[in-house]
């Protein structure tokens, strides 16, 4: 077997991770299999560790997981040139033409008889073929245990991400005796403007990942010339034609969008003359701005070379592509392959030999975790607005070099700011929005340095070259990491050191501090507009932002948490003091009250009424809107049937019944919100009701008018058929939109039906027949009385007497005078 030669760091990694995954005597494996963890930086040849790590163990059968096919692709390549034997195969939806020789399939019977006897054997899958279960269901065909599995990338499976993936962890799902997880970021958080969370975070699993056998921070990995020593260049923007767009158009409109990627794309021709770049990746979340970034680069580039022919390179002489998640593997290979080229076009084309001035390449979502680029520069981030996790990534692409070849690399973030705007207002402006997230991404990968630039003091204490990268005493130790952090930010505008670095311990280091300064700001400002005196604000209120869409912040969701932090008896004191200052309510019943209340008064604006489905929810946070109020009505009905009782002299205790004041609250919203009937029938004759008043016809038959998931026209019918079960209550809100019983009150012969005419002939022939018996018309409701006229059963017929004499004094305006005088012979009590 080929061995490769280690670097030192690595062969210490290796040995790390043998000493973690290797049985020790007397004690075997244990039941979840030796588990162990390498947090290395990027670029730092994690891949050839795992390849090591597996022939030192005599790994037969290895198991390795990645998150994208390209990596897996790239992976399969790694393990071959490092030295791995035997057969591999790959578990994922490549076909032959695009998996470069690599065998794959998606069918367990497949990768069950590829993998048989006791040859070596590497199956490379993506977590894609995991979350479908096909490794799954080849185990539990018999497929036998992994020898190791390598889980690349792994902060994918930490956190948020659990569950999509939990097969990775379990035994009974994928059995392995050894698992090796490897990342360059084991924690990464999001926060800002939202509550902080962590998205990734594999210590906080320690017992699903196991101990970390060896860790290399990306500021040990730059010193020992593994990895690019970075910048963040923050491209300041104060554009004319931007602030256009944005007076006449709305947040996010095409042409707002559109002026922001003019602006970002001469600031960046700008930078990469200053800079010296000669090829930038540009990140997106939009296909469409990704491939008009490709397209309006040239373009951008010749009108600079034309205003400035000695600063700006000919546009014949920059390169720019686009590259997204669908496009082939074989034409991304191809685009990436002229990126790292020093001439434009291939060999075919008509600039072959051409040498570029500027290469940019944009993409979405493709260039993701450990794919090697070539040596880019810069990496633009023309926007932030995707995960962290995903930033994360990108911000790794930037950092790798190949060895021997040194470079700085440049994170461009473009800073927007508003016409008028001071650049040192850092602490509140949403300009700095996708800085915060890059610096956040930074911390991930080098947590010393970013939370070194909170320190106001390192902006005053540069080298004397301005680079931050030389200069320091010995290049060591907390000095160095200084000085470093003094140099890796640069803005086109100067910034205060002081603002500077409140911004980084506030919005970066920080974040919970942010969401709480927003908060304190949003409640102060509630409470001035609206007059209130107490903190009580709607669980669903939002401060409204400015004209762009800025500024928002969930301040009902924030009163809440604060609410439940200070009942866990976790909340400051000196906030506890603050929030009080400003008239807090902190009973937790009372908020969960409140919250519930806001989101009633929310769904009424949306629906038009409070009888949602018990399974409904609501908001931005789906709250249990179904839910909450069935409990309310059962609290209210509750305190109904204890009221009676106590006037009744028995003794009730109270026993969760809604309060007087709580019930007139949800009856301001919706007087029928709680119905003695059902709560789905009253909700169909809401929307009956409504649709009548906006001059809608009555529906008369089944699917004839759906509202809401209601089907009205059904509802209808079956109000007419089950009139006689219905209260009267219920009978008069039916007559109020037009729904009465149905007139036909005999019955008549089948496929024979009667005429009014003759319907009335019938009925007033069996009223004159009870009042010749009777001597009287007082008929009960429900009294049927058997006529001879018509046809039936024999010559007899059943004509409901009682309804259809109720029915009749409610339709006694529509009579006729002949009709009227008829029953007034009989004596009608109208």
């Amino acid at each position: 077997m080929t061995r490769m030669t280690l670097r030192p760091h690595q062969a210490e990694a290796v040995d790390a991770v043998l000493r973690n995954l290797s049985e020790r005597p007397g004690t075997g494996v244990p039941p979840e299999g030796l588990r162990t963890q390498v947090i290395a930086a990027t670029g730092s040849g994690k891949t050839l560790i795992g390849v090591e790590a597996a022939n030192r163990l005599s790994a037969r059968r290895v198991l390795v997981l990645v998150p994208t096919l390209d990596l897996l692709l790239q992976s399969a390549a790694a393990w071959r040139a490092g030295g791995r034997q035997g057969a591999m195969i790959g578990v994922c939806s490549l076909r032959a033409a695009d998996g470069q020789g690599l065998p794959c399939t998606t069918d367990p019977d497949d990768l069950i008889a590829w993998t048989e006897g006791p040859e070596t054997v590497t199956v490379f899958a993506t977590y894609a073929s995991v979350g479908m279960g096909t490794l799954q269901r080849a185990h539990a065909a018999g497929l036998p245990v992994w020898s190791l599995m390598v889980v690349d990338e792994a902060h994918r499976v930490s956190g948020d991400g659990l569950k999509p993936w939990a097969a990775v962890h379990d035994q009974a799902q994928i059995p392995a005796v050894r698992r090796l997880y490897m990342t360059a970021t084991a924690r990464v958080w999001e926060a800002d403007g939202e509550r902080p969370r962590p998205v990734a975070s594999m210590d906080a699993d320690s017992e699903v990942f196991g101990p970390v056998a060896y860790e290399l921070k990306l500021s040990e990995a730059i010193r020992l010339g593994l990895v690019a020593p970075y910048q963040v260049l923050c491209l300041d923007i104060r554009d004319p034609g931007l602030y256009g767009a944005m007076a006449t158009g709305t947040h996010g409109s095409d042409a707002v969008r559109g002026a922001r990627l003019a602006a970002v794309q001469t600031g960046l021709m700008r930078a990469a003359v200053e800079e010296r770049f000669r090829r930038v990746l540009s990140f997106h979340s939009r296909v469409e701005e990704a491939q008009a970034m490709a397209a309006a680069v040239p373009v951008t580039a010749a009108r600079l070379a034309d205003d400035d022919p000695a600063a700006f390179p000919p546009a014949a002489q920059v390169w720019a592509r686009w590259l997204y998640g669908e496009h082939a593997p074989a034409h991304r290979r191809q685009v990436l392959d002229e990126f790292a080229s020093d001439f434009l076009g291939g060999p075919d084309s008509e600039t072959r030999g051409v040498r570029a001035g500027l290469r940019v390449l944009s993409s979405v979502r493709v260039l993701g975790e450990g794919v090697d680029t070539a040596e880019c520069d810069a990496v633009l981030f023309a926007d932030a607005r995707g995960s962290m996790v995903d930033i994360v990534q990108m911000v790794g692409r930037a950092l790798r070099m190949r060895p021997g070849v040194g470079k700085l690399a440049t994170l461009i973030v473009p800073v927007f700011l508003r016409e008028d705007e001071d650049a040192d207002e850092l602490l509140t402006s949403d300009a700095y929005g996708n800085l915060s997230k890059i610096l956040g991404a930074l911390r991930a990968h080098d947590s010393d340095t970013i939370e070194a630039l909170a320190d106001p003091r390192l902006r005053n204490a540069l080298p004397a070259d301005g680079t931050g990268r030389s200069g320091a005493a010995d290049g060591r130790g907390e000095d160095r990491v200084g000085v470093e952090a003094a140099g890796i930010l640069k803005f086109s505008e100067e910034r205060d050191p002081a603002a500077l670095a409140r911004f980084v311990r506030l919005r970066v280091i920080d974040p919970e501090g942010t969401y709480w300064l927003r908060g304190i700001e949003a409640a102060t400002r509630w409470l001035r507009d609206t007059g209130s005196t107490e903190l009580r604000v709607p669980y669903t209120y939002v401060t409204p932002g400015d004209w762009s869409g800025a500024g928002r912040h969930p301040l009902g969701v924030w009163v809440a948490d604060q609410r439940r932090s200070y009942a866990a008896g976790t909340l400051e004191a000196s906030r506890v003091r603050q929030l009080e200052t400003l008239g807090m309510v902190w009973s937790v019943q009372a908020s969960a009250w409140e919250a519930g209340l806001g989101v009633a008064r929310a769904y009424v604006e949306a629906h038009g009424h409070l009888l949602p489905p018990t399974t409904a929810v609501f908001g931005g946070d789906n709250f249990p809107i179904g839910v909450w109020l069935k409990n309310q009505r059962a609290a209210a009905r509750r305190a109904g049937d204890n009221a009676r009782r106590r006037e009744a002299g028995e003794t009730v205790p109270y026993a969760g019944e809604l309060t007087a004041a709580r019930t007139e609250a949800l009856a301001d919203l919706d007087p029928g919100w709680c119905p003695v009937w059902d709560i789905s029938w009253q909700r169909a004759y809401r929307l009956v009701l409504a649709h009548r008043k906006a001059g809608g016809g009555l529906p008369t038959g089944p699917g004839e008018l759906v509202v809401q998931g209601e089907d009205l026209g059904l509802w209808a019918v079956g109000q007419r058929a089950a009139w006689d079960r219905l209260m009267p209550a219920q009978r008069w809100l039916l007559e109020s939109v037009g729904i009465e019983e149905p007139a036909d009150d005999s019955a008549p012969a089948p496929g024979a039906p009667r005429s009014q005419d003759a319907r009335w002939t019938a009925n007033l022939a069996a009223a004159r027949q009870f009042h010749a018996r009777e001597g009287h018309l007082q008929v009960p409701r429900r009294h049927v009385e058997i006529t001879a006229h018509g046809v039936g059963d024999g010559d007899r017929s059943a004509v409901k007497l009682g309804a259809w004499l109720d029915n009749t004094r409610r339709r006694a305006a529509k009579l006729s005078d002949e009709r009227r005088g008829a029953l007034d012979a009989l004596g009608m009590r109208w």
